[in-house]
């Protein structure tokens, strides 16, 4: 009795929650399941990691809490909205003011110095130019790139350029960030301290922070790991 209550607290504190979510395709004449019954639950403030080999949905799980993809079945509750029942143009709002993307290889645009590439997702909320600017500045002070503000993607090493786009994904200020193996791209050193820097974001700014990766050292800076075995979460891999 004491663990279903336990078990019913942490649910109802859940800032991240699925019930019995299932995910599959469809390649041509085939269904590929991904997900399948799965249940999960992050606490606010929490800094899960998710390991699982390539292919193995990883992915695809960060998509639907993001709200870039849909559950075949079952039901995603993210900040105590439904996105299972949500329109399109109410959740392409919803997942601008509440998640932010990190992935492995930035998607700058090459053209635009790294405050612009900032700016970019505040281009869909109503604000001043100036505004606009300040917010950008703000993030990249955060992330240690103030000072390469007017410098363009090609001018910036990998770790730069990763920062920058921790900085784009933080500027309007969301709850979650969903990082897509973060550090897939970077050498030890670098991977470090972008780690660092999410280990930043999450206990001194409060982010709640699920990181897709395949590499042990990078989950073990999270605060606690689960692994996708067989279309199920697990606290053990698989054997």
């Amino acid at each position: 009795m004491k663990q279903q209550q336990k078990a019913d607290a942490m649910a109802a504190a859940a800032l991240i929650e699925l019930r019995k979510v299932t995910k599959y395709y469809r390649r041509k004449s085939e269904r590929v399941d991904v997900l399948e019954g799965l249940d999960l639950s992050v606490p606010n403030g929490d800094f899960l990691a998710l390991m699982a080999p390539s292919g193995k949905g990883k992915s695809t799980l960060l998509n639907l809490i993001g709200g870039i993809d849909r559950a075949n079945a079952g039901d995603v509750i993210v900040a105590g909205q439904s996105l299972t029942k949500m329109g399109e143009g109410a959740l392409a709002d919803w997942r601008s003011r509440h998640i932010g993307f990190v992935f492995q290889l930035y998607h700058l645009m090459p053209a635009l110095t790294a405050r612009q590439n900032v700016e970019l997702p505040l281009l869909l909320m109503s604000l001043s130019a100036a505004e606009r600017k300040k917010r950008a500045l703000a993030a990249l002070a955060v992330t240690d790139m103030a000072d390469r503000a007017g410098f363009k993607p090609a001018e910036l090493s990998g770790g730069q350029q990763q920062r920058v786009s921790i900085a784009r994904a933080i500027v309007t200020d969301p709850p979650i960030l969903l990082c897509d193996e973060p550090t897939g791209d970077l050498d030890r050193k670098t991977g470090d301290e972008v780690l660092r820097l999410l280990q930043i974001l999450n206990a001194e700014h409060g982010k709640t922070i699920l990181m897709v990766t395949h590499d042990p050292r990078a989950a073990a800076r999270a605060k606690r790991t689960l692994f996708l075995n067989n279309r199920v979460l697990s606290e053990e891999p698989e054997a």
